[in-house]
């Protein structure tokens, strides 16, 4: 049986999940469970995953959700998955899930409240929430200058020193990529002091490029919709990320 992934394409860990599936050619259904309409809600869903989140699997009779351990037990399910993404080397993985578990409680924490209550909250009915806002902001720059001190150091592009991307790379940048949805001036303020991490977006996207662009179309999508901007037809031309970096690259 083909493997099933259900996702909201507007859920970072779920375009992980996608980028993933279709670099490393892994066969699947994709099946949208469209979280503004609640379906992640629904008794059907929640008999996959109870906590009624996205993204979840079903590979045959097994069923799992969580986005990290979803992309380790890929790696490990299926055939020709390059070592890069989550290495046989007991030390390695071992520092791939140092940063995963940092992810959660450290970056995820920061990012996804404060694009919530600036930006995407008035398009789900929620309240917008100042206080909340500035509490998450001051996470999520922690986590950034975290990134570049700590993650990010070592003689590759990659986080741990890598030269090639891991589960880790692409599960960190689909997190900030959410932040594409801000308002310019804080999207700025906030990423314009970390070129060492818009670098590492950019190496990361090029590594995973066409796939990476097209699962964040329906981001720059809302992104249009939320700034009435036009919608533009590549990745380089409404990437404010890509923009910030020098011209060189």
């Amino acid at each position: 049986m083909v493997l099933k992934i259900y996702v909201d394409r507007m859920s970072q860990p779920s375009r992980a999940i996608l980028i993933f599936c279709k670099v490393n050619r892994i066969d699947f259904e994709e099946i949208r469970v469209e979280l503004g309409k609640g379906q992640h809600r629904s008794p059907e869903f929640k008999a996959i995953n109870p906590l009624g989140q996205v993204p979840a699997i079903v590979d045959g009779r097994f069923k799992l959700f969580e986005s990290h351990a979803i992309l380790i037990y890929l790696t490990s399910a299926f055939p020709g998955v390059a070592d890069h993404w989550y290495p046989n080397d007991l030390s390695k993985r071992a520092k791939i899930h140092s940063v995963l578990d940092w992810h959660h409680s450290n970056l995820r924490r920061g990012a996804a409240p404060f694009v919530l209550h600036t930006v995407l909250g008035a398009a789900l009915g929620i309240p917008m929430n100042p206080q909340a806002a500035a509490e998450a902001e001051k996470v999520l720059t922690t986590s950034l200058s975290k990134l570049e001190s700590v993650w990010l150091t070592g003689k590759g592009k990659f986080l741990l020193g890598s030269f090639q991307p891991s589960i880790a790379d692409l599960s960190l940048v689909c997190e900030i990529m959410q932040l594409e949805l801000l308002h310019e001036k804080d999207r700025i303020r906030i990423l314009s002091p970390f070129k060492k991490v818009l670098k590492w977006i950019e190496d990361t996207r090029t590594a995973t490029s066409p796939h990476f662009e097209e699962a964040h179309r329906v981001l720059f999508r809302a992104k249009s919709k939320f700034h009435k901007l036009p919608i533009e037809a590549n990745y380089e031309s409404i990437s404010s990320m890509k923009a910030m970096l020098p011209s060189k690259l």
